[in-house]
Order: C-alpha cells, then structure tokens, then sequence
C-alpha cells in the first residue's frame, strides 16, 4: 500500500540531510543514509520533507541520490513526512512514520531526499559545527593565502577531512585538511571564514 503523504512546501532554511534507501522489515520502517556522519539534525526533527532523487526532480539541490532507484510517488512537489521515530542502526539510520505502515510503503519512498528546517537543529557543543555550516566557506592559511573554499566533508574515520576547491592558474586544485585542533586555528561562522595551518604545497 502506497503512503499517502501531503504535498507541503519546502522551508526557506531547509537542508538535505540524507536520502532513504530502502525498506526496512515489514512493518514499513525504512532505512536512512544521511549525508553527515554526525546525523543529530535527522533526530532532532519530526518533519521530514521528501523530493525525488536528483534525476527526476527539477528545483536544484545539492547532494546526488541512487541512480538506480525509481520512487512510485508522484515527485512533483515536496512531500511532508511525520517521523514517529529514528534512531541509529548499524552504519545507517532506520526510521518510522504513521503513514507509511507496510514494507511496500516503505519501498514507496526508496531514493527519495530528505530535507529537514536549519531551524529544529540542535544547538552544537563548543567547538563543534555542522558540515552546513562549513560549506562554501573561505579557508586562508596563517600567512593570509587563499587555500579555497570548502567544497565538501569527508569522514575517515576518528576525524572529518575538508576538501577545499580552488583555481590557480587556470587549473582546479582540491585540498585535503584534517579538520583538526592541530591544523584548525579558527572557525568563523559570523565572518563566514576558517583560519588554518596550512602552506599551498601541502
């Protein structure tokens, strides 16, 4: 039985955190891969707004979904999912909905995004800070080179790595700094830059 969720529009401050993969058992749980490693914005919120994966959606957004997947729900709006409950399994996020009540419904929502309000985050520790946050932002070194902007987060692991992109000299150049105490002078978010020690030929 597909759900039969409500067409809603998408906040002003919405953010993609993470996309549904599959069904998970049969009672219409499913299984959620977010796009943090730290997935508290996925908790925090009991609005899920779903789109279609990139390749069947129009509105621009920014993270890729499964090119192999082919939700039966009609994407042509947002769609407004109310989470009963999410909570961590294994390597992903499994969650429930009072729409959605068998594995086929589940299976309905296969490769859809789901984006949730900036504002029902919660509020991060000191020193701690959303990969949202980051993106876009200007890094310089301690000597006040530009070393690019963050273009991505990766996480290997104990530690989260930015990737920075660049152009010098008419070529693209990516950067990999640790996101580390060692390395991580300042984080600005009200100045919208981060300070590192870090040279251009690293």
């Amino acid at each position: 039985m597909r759900p039969q969720l409500e067409v809603a529009e998408l906040p002003a401050d919405a953010v993609e955190v993470g996309r549904i993969a599959d069904a998970w058992g049969i009672k219409g749980w499913f299984k959620v891969l977010p796009h943090s490693a730290s997935p508290e914005a996925l908790f925090s919120s009991k609005r899920w707004y779903l789109l279609a994966p990139e390749r069947q959606q129009v509105r621009p957004a920014r993270a890729a979904a499964s090119a192999t997947t082919t939700p039966s729900l009609p994407w042509t709006e947002p769609l407004l999912l109310k989470v009963k409950e999410a909570r961590e399994h294994s390597d992903s996020i499994v969650a429930c909905s009072a729409d959605v009540t068998d594995r086929n419904g589940a299976e309905a929502l296969k490769g859809a995004r789901v984006f949730v309000s900036r504002s029902s985050f919660p509020t991060p520790e000191d020193g701690e800070y959303y990969w949202v946050d980051l993106m876009g932002l200007p890094v310089t070194n301690r000597e006040g080179e530009s070393l690019g902007v963050v273009h991505d987060l990766l996480s290997t692991g104990p530690q989260t790595v930015l990737v920075l992109h660049s152009e010098e000299g008419g070529k693209k150049v990516e950067r990999m700094i640790p996101f580390v105490d060692a390395f991580i002078d300042k984080v600005d978010l009200q100045a919208r830059c981060i300070t590192v020690d870090w040279q251009p030929d690293y």
